[in-house]
C-alpha cells in the first residue's frame, strides 16, 4: 500500500497523455531538455573561467567554546 505499483503509474500517464495531448508534452520535453543542456553549459564556462588554483583557510589555533544546557518543559 505504500509504494506505487507500475500499473498505477501507467495509469497516470495515460490520464496525463489525455489531458495534454502527445505533441505538448513531447514540445516541453523538449524545451525541458534544452534548458538542461544550456544550463549544464553555463556551468561548464563558469568552471573554466576560475583559476586553477583554489584557495584553503586553515584555522587551527581558533576554538570555539560552547556549553550546551538542556530545554526542560514543565
Amino acid at each position: 500500500m505504500g509504494s506505487f505499483s507500475i500499473w498505477h503509474w501507467l495509469i497516470v500517464l495515460v490520464i496525463v497523455a489525455l489531458i495534454f495531448g502527445t505533441k505538448k508534452l513531447r514540445n516541453i520535453g523538449t524545451d525541458l531538455g534544452g534548458a538542461v543542456k544550456g544550463f549544464k553549459e553555463g556551468m561548464k564556462d563558469a568552471n573554466a573561467d576560475k583559476p586553477a588554483e583554489q584557495v584553503t583557510q586553515q584555522r587551527a589555533d581558533d576554538t570555539i567554546d560552547v556549553q550546551a544546557k538542556e530545554k526542560h518543559n514543565s
